[in-house]
């Protein structure tokens, strides 16, 4: 932990020239509180600072509700006083006419940067995470209840027609005429195929049966009918359930994720495509540039508008994925019974959680590829059943299109207009999902979305540091974590900061060169260019002597049949570019660093 806390200090001394303040009292906070409080401190108890700060923004003033735990002068703490002066009034805790958005930068950058270190969770919030997950069930099987037959699932059937009608019906089409491609997952998966071994498919449902036939979808043609019978077709009974799991989040929570079957990934994986590439291509739609899948760019924009005119609100959703109900995705998909049957008959309806069978209400848990798309889709009909409130009309497509570049959803990354907000997060709240109040904003300057932050139109964005320092060449991930970091600081302006890392990254490496930015090469990097130790003698390209990242991917030998239905589900423009992918493929065991003479651009 002293090298996060000297780390801290770096950057408290680089902030604190930025903004003319003092943090060398704060420091000697951070090294007491860490002695007394350990990694918590820096991980979870600055965090929660972070939260209040940006609560005190979107609230116009500190209250004594806010920053708990630290010593106050006036109405504001005496840790990290030297910034918080420069945004709040000290006297009385009101925002000041004009708030400085170099401190307010600085007070996130000294609280967050460790807020989402790669680290588990202890045994106790894990097991605590788990707890909701189950809790969070049975709330959706109560929101059920309620909803099934009511008017607002009418409401729901009708609005999602109006915005996706057009995206619905090529879909549906698609489904018809058996033109949707099976894909494997990079992933884990419930029966623990990996690599080429997720080919050989030897349990298939029997609900995956009815809408994707064994023999069409995973044997290259019917001339191979005959290895049917290598197949264990699953009763629903007998299906294998999702294996849920937790993953390193934040030290307070870890994230919730469920593990698929090989057999229902691979057909979610075909859906997964057709939906992104309607959604983000249908420009002749009402809704479009109203969803995003593979650009964050839009939303960050938006949120910077938000920021500095105040017209748009930028909100998040509390367990997200977990409150998507299987009711409000079988209305979403009434009117096109086919598109229905194929998302349901590739929808895992169980869950392992930890050793215990239950029975799922919610749609699907993340790593489902289902998931994302069609959360985003559930969350864009019930905004625009919140703004129908607001018009005091029934919702049309004139409606719809003059919101454009004002409504966007992204995951549950949320923009909406502010004059719709109150009747937005009622809707929100109606249909089952809760929205974070601490992580959404509408009333004062501040907003973010998608890993951007903003204040007044100026950018307030932090550096995360994702990973513990390394203290040998064999932490690979710690030493690639940490150069990134230090690029990160010295591109946002931290000198010193990224002059400390580089002192213990040459140390560790020995050679830690100035390279470009399509450099190979494990190095820095530098306003001034890149460094040219010599050429190469045939391309008459620079060279640096440094460390690149090596890895093989496992073995995993695949022929015969399987082989074949691999090299006909190949994909892109170069899709046969690596030609040892019937022999090794999938994530690799371990990172390793060669040194050696490389590219210096």
């Amino acid at each position: 932990m002293k090298s996060l806390t000297l780390l801290w200090q770096t950057v408290a001394s680089d902030l604190g020239n930025l903004c003319g303040a003092s943090t060398a009292r704060d420091y000697k906070t951070v090294v007491s509180r860490v002695e007394n409080e350990g990694l918590s401190f820096l991980t979870i108890t600055l965090a929660q600072f972070a939260k209040d700060l940006e609560k005190g923004l979107e609230q116009n003033r500190v209250d004594r509700h806010l920053f708990t735990g630290f010593q106050r002068k006036g109405e504001l703490p005496l840790f990290l006083g030297g910034f918080l002066d420069r945004i709040f009034d000290r006297a009385n805790g009101v925002l000041l006419q004009d708030p400085s958005s170099d401190a307010i930068y600085a007070i996130r950058q000294l609280t967050l940067m460790f807020a989402k270190i790669n680290l588990p969770c202890s045994d106790a919030r894990t097991e605590a995470a788990i707890t909701g997950f189950l809790k969070c069930e049975q709330e959706l099987k109560q929101f059920d209840s309620e909803y099934s037959g009511s008017s607002n699932s009418l409401d729901f059937r009708r609005i999602s027609f109006l915005l996706f009608r057009s995206v619905l019906g090529r879909l549906e089409k698609d489904v018809w005429e058996d033109s949707i491609i099976p894909k494997h997952g990079p992933g884990a998966t419930a029966d623990k195929l990996k690599g080429n071994r997720k080919f050989v498919q030897k349990e298939w449902p029997l609900r995956l049966e009815e809408h994707f036939p064994y023999v069409d979808y995973a044997l290259p043609n019917h001339r191979y009918h005959q290895m049917v019978d290598r197949v264990q077709f699953l009763e629903p009974g007998a299906e294998r359930p999702v294996r849920v799991i937790t993953v390193p989040k934040t030290l307070k929570t870890p994230r919730i994720i469920a593990i698929e079957p090989t057999a229902m990934q691979y057909m979610q994986q075909a859906l997964l495509e057709q939906f992104v590439s309607y959604l983000e291509s249908d420009k002749s739609g009402s809704i479009q540039g109203m969803l995003g899948y593979t650009d964050q760019v839009p939303n960050q924009n938006l949120a910077c508008e938000g920021s500095r005119g105040g017209t748009l609100a930028t909100l998040d959703l509390s367990e997200a994925s977990d409150r998507v109900s299987n009711q409000l995705v079988l209305d979403m998909f009434h009117y096109f019974p086919l598109l229905s049957g194929a998302v349901q008959a590739c929808r895992s309806r169980k869950a392992d959680v930890n050793g215990k069978t239950i029975r799922l209400s919610k749609f699907a848990s993340m790593g489902s590829a289902l998931c994302f798309p069609i959360e985003s889709m559930v969350f864009l009909t019930v905004i625009f059943a919140g703004i129908e409130k607001d018009l005091g009309h029934r919702l049309t497509l004139r409606d719809v299109e003059s919101l454009r570049g004002q409504v966007r959803v992204y995951g549950d990354d949320i923009i909406v207009p502010v004059r719709h907000v109150t009747s937005v997060n009622e809707a929100l709240r109606t249909f089952g999902f809760k929205v974070n109040l601490a992580k959404s904003f509408w009333n004062g300057r501040f907003r973010e979305s998608c890993g951007k932050d903003y204040y007044g139109g100026d950018d307030v964005s932090i550096v995360r540091c994702r990973s513990l320092i390394p203290s040998s060449r064999a932490d690979v991930s710690e030493i690639v974590s940490t150069i990134s970091l230090r690029n990160q600081m010295f591109t946002s302006g931290c000198w010193e900061t990224a002059k400390h890392l580089d002192g213990l990254l040459t140390n560790l490496l020995g050679h830690f060169p100035a390279v470009g930015v399509n450099s190979p090469v494990l190095g820095r990097t530098s306003f001034l260019g890149y460094d040219n130790q010599k050429e190469h003698r045939d391309l008459f390209i620079p060279l640096v002597k440094g460390y690149r990242v090596t890895s093989t991917p496992p073995a995993s030998r695949v022929d015969g049949v399987d082989a074949l239905m691999k090299w006909f589900l190949k994909r892109g423009p170069n899709p046969f570019d690596d030609k040892d992918h019937l022999e090794r493929t999938g994530r690799p065991n371990a990172l390793h660093i060669k040194l050696g003479w490389y590219s210096a651009v």
